[in-house]
């Protein structure tokens, strides 16, 4: 049985929406606070197969999505390359200074065999999973993961801004550009194992492509999403990818022409006359805001209905603009389901 999520993403238009929410595993469920209680920290609990496909599972039982990702992070990439990466109780991630790029450059064929315990997280998942319900795997994109470790060791990270990184940008270009080369064959292996243990679908998550001039967009975001895409293809993964380059509405009809994923993931402040003229390229993914999902009521009935009218001839995925909130109310979630006939 073929699931909705992935007829979609095969560009088919479903009898409704497939639905599933971005950081659906997380702080929101009561079940997963006590379950990373028993971790004693985030990168411990996201290595954990038993711990992680618990997470992974839990939203599932709870909300019958139609796809589960997995429990994991964008930032361990550059723990498996050899960076220091540690979370900080309220303030989020924190890393050493990042090594040579030589030294980077070594280890990168090997970075999914480095991060296994996700491939098993995955694999136990998806023997938990009914047939019809897809499974997700995910990574950083190259520049995301980058402009966090070109930041490492310095007070600017976790501020939004990569002042630090984007400063690199301009000022050691042929270094950056070196790095992300690194960072785009160990993410291209991380998602060759992820694929093999069981992920029917790999998304790439950008989550710094806003704010970029056009040049930078081309430079740090569509040609290392291009090498990736390929990249991955030439270690033999066939399942389909979706591009998420999150804050860039302004180039979303240029990254759907542009990169060869299967889908693109459509961020909050994307407008929906440009998601719809992404949805004549290729199928789309998004976009209601998550904060709208914390408010609930009327405000977020008409969301939805307006999503629906725009976007609703398919191909489309039903998702947020963005990550869960972890104080958004259980029973807005049921809301939405409800209002797209998800439940």
């Amino acid at each position: 049985m073929t699931s909705l999520f992935l007829q979609a993403l095969s560009g088919e238009t479903t009898s409704r929406p497939p639905v599933w929410f971005m950081r659906q595993a997380g702080r929101y469920l009561p079940e997963y606070r006590a379950l990373r209680a028993e971790a004693p920290d985030f990168i411990s609990f996201c290595l954990n197969p038993e711990m992680a496909a618990e997470a992974t599972l839990q939203p599932m039982r709870r909300f019958g999505f139609d796809a589960a990702i997995v429990f994991a992070d964008i930032l361990l990439i550059p723990g498996a390359l050899g960076q220091k990466v540690w979370f900080e109780a309220g303030e989020g991630p924190r890393m050493g200074l990042m090594p040579s790029v030589e030294s980077m450059a070594e280890r990168a064929a090997s970075a999914g065999d480095e991060l296994r315990p996700v491939g098993r997280t995955l694999s136990l998942v998806r023997e938990a999973l009914s047939e019809d319900r897809a499974l997700i795997g995910f990574a950083g994109a190259p520049w995301t993961v980058a402009s966090y470790m070109l930041d490492g060791g310095h007070d600017t990270i976790g501020k939004g801004e990569r002042a630090v990184a984007r400063t690199y940008v301009y000022k050691d270009p042929v270094g950056v550009d070196a790095l992300l080369d690194v960072l785009v064959e160990a993410t291209a292996h991380y998602l060759k194992m992820q694929a093999d243990s069981g992920a029917q679908a790999l998304k790439i998550f950008e989550s710094w492509a806003e704010g970029l001039p056009d040049d930078l967009f081309e430079r740090l975001v569509v040609r290392p999403h291009q090498k990736l895409v390929a990249r991955v293809r030439e270690l033999g993964v066939t399942v389909p990818l979706i591009g998420f380059p999150r804050g860039s509405a302004a180039h979303a009809v240029r990254y759907a022409r542009d990169v060869d994923v299967n889908g693109m993931a459509l961020d909050t402040a994307c407008p929906l006359g440009v998601g719809r003229e992404v949805q004549k390229i290729k199928p789309i993914q998004g976009a209601l805001d998550p904060l709208l999902l914390r408010a609930g009521g009327e405000a977020l009935d008409r969301r939805v209905d307006q999503l629906m009218e725009a976007w609703g001839h398919g191909p489309w995925i039903f998702n947020l603009g963005h990550g869960i909130l972890p104080d958004v109310p259980i029973t807005h979630v049921e809301q939405v389901l409800k209002r797209i006939g998800a439940q």
